[in-house]
C-alpha cells in the first residue's frame, strides 16, 4: 500500500493546482471510496472487501481492484449474481443512508451509480489539513 500512496503523491505533485487538493481528489476517486459514497457499503472497509470479492462492475467489466481510479462517465453497478443474495437485499433497504456527493449520481431503483464529473474542491470532504499530509510525505 505504501507504493500505491507514493504513486498518488507523485501524481499530486505533477498535476497542476494545489497538491493537497490533487491528492484528496485522487483518493476520492478510488473505486472502494466511490462504492462507500454511493451507499453500497456501510464503511470503507466493507466497501473495500466488496470490491475485492468482485461484487462490482465498472462499465460492465468486473473490477476487483479497490484502488481503481474512476473517471467521469463510468457506471458502477452490481454483479448480476449478487442481486439474489441477502447481502444485496440489505443494501437495497439502506440506500441512500447518507447524501451522495454532487460529482456522483445514484439510481437507487437499479442500484447503479454514475461518475458525473471529477470531485470539485468544494466536494472534497477536507476533514484534515491536506497541506500537512503533503509536507509529511514529501520528506
Amino acid at each position: 500500500m505504501e507504493g500505491q500512496f507514493r504513486r498518488y503523491m507523485t501524481d499530486a505533485f505533477n498535476t497542476p493546482g494545489v497538491t493537497g487538493m490533487n491528492l484528496l481528489r485522487t483518493l476520492e476517486r478510488r473505486l472502494d471510496n466511490v462504492v462507500f459514497q454511493l451507499g453500497f457499503a456501510d464503511s470503507r472497509k466493507q466497501a473495500r472487501q466488496s470490491v475485492l470479492h468482485g461484487h462490482f462492475r465498472v462499465d460492465g467489466v468486473k473490477t476487483d481492484v479497490p484502488s481503481y481510479q474512476v473517471k467521469p462517465g463510468h457506471v458502477i453497478s452490481w454483479k448480476p449474481s449478487i442481486k439474489t443474495t441477502d447481502f444485496y437485499a440489505g443494501r437495497i433497504e439502506g440506500v441512500p443512508k447518507r447524501p451522495v456527493p454532487a460529482w456522483l449520481t445514484l439510481d437507487s431503483g437499479d442500484m447503479v451509480g454514475t461518475v458525473v464529473s471529477l470531485p470539485a474542491d468544494q466536494d472534497l470532504q477536507a476533514i484534515v489539513d491536506s497541506r500537512l499530509i503533503v509536507e509529511f510525505y514529501s520528506r
